[in-house]
């Protein structure tokens, strides 16, 4: 029986100031924590907070042999310049994530999966409108568990200033809750399933 070698290249993307950079970072920094190979590659506007921004994930259990990539097994994307332009990116047969709540002119590829999630509308309700990131990267996790979230929960043990800390279980419900909203809400094409 052969195992599944996982090589999963994403790109995450918004506006500066919604944690797409913090999205992907701590999925790279969770895939460290677990052994795996690694790229993390943020760009963004000269604007930052407003502006838009994204970067490239790849996590792999071997080797990665560029950071450069065009074509992505899941895209991310929190707001409609960014589904605009990543739309068209995902692979066939790749995994779309999109904040519902921001987008007005929806995806149309019908040879992806497809995961509408309000996660800008579900952090408002978690009373922490900054969690909305921790919720879509529980939405990719709940679609491809590529990471264990207990490893992710760790990351941000890591990577947040300990006087932080105490936004830890929030971060993780917000997570969980990403995770059980995909589940729910993907619209996987019928030659994928």
């Amino acid at each position: 029986m052969t195992k599944n070698i996982l090589n999963e290249e994403m790109i995450f993307a918004g506006f500066g100031g919604q944690g797409v950079l913090s999205m992907g970072m701590m999925l790279a920094y969770a895939g460290m924590i677990e052994n795996k190979e690694v790229c993390w590659m943020p760009s963004y506007g000269p604007e930052m907070r407003g502006g838009t921004a994204n970067c490239i994930v790849i996590v792999s259990d071997e080797q990665i042999s560029s950071p450069i990539v065009t074509k992505f097994d899941s895209a991310v994307v929190l707001n409609q310049p960014s589904l605009d332009k990543f739309e068209r990116a995902v692979k066939p047969g790749g995994v779309l994530i999109y904040d519902s709540t921001n987008i007005i002119n929806l995806p149309t590829r019908d040879d992806i999966t497809i995961v509408p999630l309000a996660a800008s509308a579900e952090a408002v309700k978690m009373e922490n409108k900054r969690i909305m990131n921790m919720i879509a990267l529980g939405g990719l996790l709940g679609i491809k568990p590529i990471v264990q979230i207990e490893t992710v929960i760790e990351a941000l043990r890591k990577v947040l200033p300990e006087r932080h800390h105490k936004l830890l279980p929030l971060n993780e419900k917000a997570i969980r809750r990403g995770i059980e909203l995909a589940q729910s809400d993907a619209t996987v094409p019928a030659d994928v399933k």
